[in-house]
């Protein structure tokens, strides 16, 4: 199987935005959450390049000199969610959005303020610590949309205007995919965070707050 990342869904200048290229990946090794006991886990061992063609042979997502780029298997049970809030909670709390006053990576699809063709997620912090954000669905939606969404939400309770974060790993179970133009609600929540490495917990909720996916992530503090 081979598979490209387009430019448009970078994260970092670059290179691809984690969320977005593990479901890519993880849709190519034709693995999906389809049973409550498990889930699907993508560790990302290289950022992700642009444009590039990437091969996919037994869960190993290579770069064509061979470099690993990432790995993709069945996982343990994604078990937390993240609760819901409504969607005007979830909008007023964007507009508190740290990106807002910088971020580290202004152009990223899912979450950066400067891209007008995103996916225009913008996490901002509830008074518990917690991350939502509202979440109009785009008209084209595949898994890989949902597992970018579940990104960056997560990523925001350690992220910051001065403090770099990317993606190490995600697992994600996903119940079902949101119907196009419908207004979703994302949320975010550190569960712990030991030197550089940070567990999160994502959710996401469709118009009628019932559950649609959910994941557990490790973000790793870079710098730039």
């Amino acid at each position: 199987m081979r598979i490209t990342v387009g430019a448009r869904f970078n994260g970092p200048p670059g290179s691809g935005n984690g969320g977005y290229c593990a479901g890519l990946f993880a849709s190519g090794a034709g693995l999906f959450s389809s049973g409550a006991g498990s889930a699907v886990e993508v560790t990302l061992r290289k950022p992700p390049p642009l444009d590039t063609p990437l091969s996919i042979v037994d869960g190993e997502v290579r770069a064509p000199d061979g470099t690993l780029v990432a790995t993709v298997s069945v996982g343990a049970p994604v078990t937390e969610t993240v609760p819901a809030v409504p969607w005007d909670v979830a909008e007023a709390a964007a507009r508190t959005y740290d990106g807002f006053a910088g971020h580290p990576f202004g152009t990223c699809y899912v979450c950066g303020p400067d891209r007008v063709d995103g996916l225009g997620i913008y996490p901002g912090r509830l008074a518990d610590g917690t991350t939502a954000a509202p979440w109009t669905v785009p008209g084209e939606v595949g898994p890989e949309t949902v597992w970018a969404a579940l990104d960056c939400p997560g990523g925001w309770t350690v992220l910051g205007p001065d403090r770099a974060c990317v993606l190490g790993r995600i697992a994600v179970h996903m119940r079902e995919l949101p119907k196009p133009g419908s207004r979703c609600v994302v949320r975010g929540a550190l569960v712990t965070s030991e030197g550089r490495k940070s567990l999160v917990h994502t959710t996401l909720y469709g118009p009628d707050g019932a559950e649609l996916a959910r994941a557990r992530a490790t973000w790793i503090e870079i710098t730039i």
